[in-house]
């Protein structure tokens, strides 16, 4: 063999090797501690789900890593972002008089947004859930957690109001960190308001307004 074949070769190697090593920093840790740390809660639910099993439950989350951590999240335009705000306003404002309803249209909006960022859609809530959970482990309890009552509205005559209103302010949190605009989108949207500061839209921030707690604390 010529020393320029092995040469070649070599090269060929460690091409591939370092691509190896990119793909698997891209996905994210897939075993023990760097899932845990990457899950946080997700993680412990997920030992708790298969009675203390740590090996079988870092086996589904590093498969969930597998399918899902190159996902790319799809940004969002402004005026959708804006819609979805004035949606999740118009849920929290009707919880006062209809917390089924409102429960359960706030479980089709997370639903929608996350199909809209480029999550799993069509209806397939666990493999939307599963992905949810690799990009944002810290907040999709929430999403589970509204998504649940909803359903238990629907088979089982409801939850009470208190846990519709605590699965509400929880799911909220997911809601944020997908109608959120992320860094090089949010200094886009800068340099747009700096641009045109005569745009009804300028110094708005992403947050949704709080009248939801609002109405709570009227009630009580």
């Amino acid at each position: 063999m010529s020393t320029g074949l092995i040469i070649a070769l070599i090269v060929i190697v460690a091409v591939a090797v370092v691509a190896a090593v990119l793909i698997s920093r891209a996905r994210g840790p897939r075993h023990g501690a760097g899932l845990k740390r990457r899950f946080g809660p997700e993680y412990d639910r997920a030992v708790a789900r298969h009675d203390g099993d740590a090996k079988a439950a870092e086996r589904e989350l590093a498969e969930r890593v597998e399918r899902h951590g190159d996902l790319r999240v799809r940004p969002l335009e402004p005026t959708e972002r804006e819609r979805y705000e004035v949606r999740w306003t118009a849920v929290q404002e009707r919880f006062v008089d209809a917390p089924q309803e409102a429960v359960a249209e706030a479980d089709r909006l997370i639903a929608e947004l996350a199909a809209d960022r480029g999550f799993p859609a069509d209806g397939h809530y666990e493999d939307q859930l599963a992905a949810l959970s690799v990009h944002h482990a810290h907040h999709v309890e929430g999403y589970r957690r509204v998504h649940r009552v909803a359903q238990a509205r629907a088979h089982d005559g409801g939850a009470g109001t208190e846990e519709m209103r605590e699965a509400l302010v929880e799911a909220r949190a997911l809601f944020e960190e997908l109608v959120r605009p992320s860094r090089h989108e949010a200094g886009r949207h800068r340099a747009g308001v700096d641009g045109d500061r005569t745009s009804p839209a300028a110094g708005r921030g992403h947050r949704t307004p709080s009248l939801f707690h609002r109405h709570q604390a009227k009630e009580s």
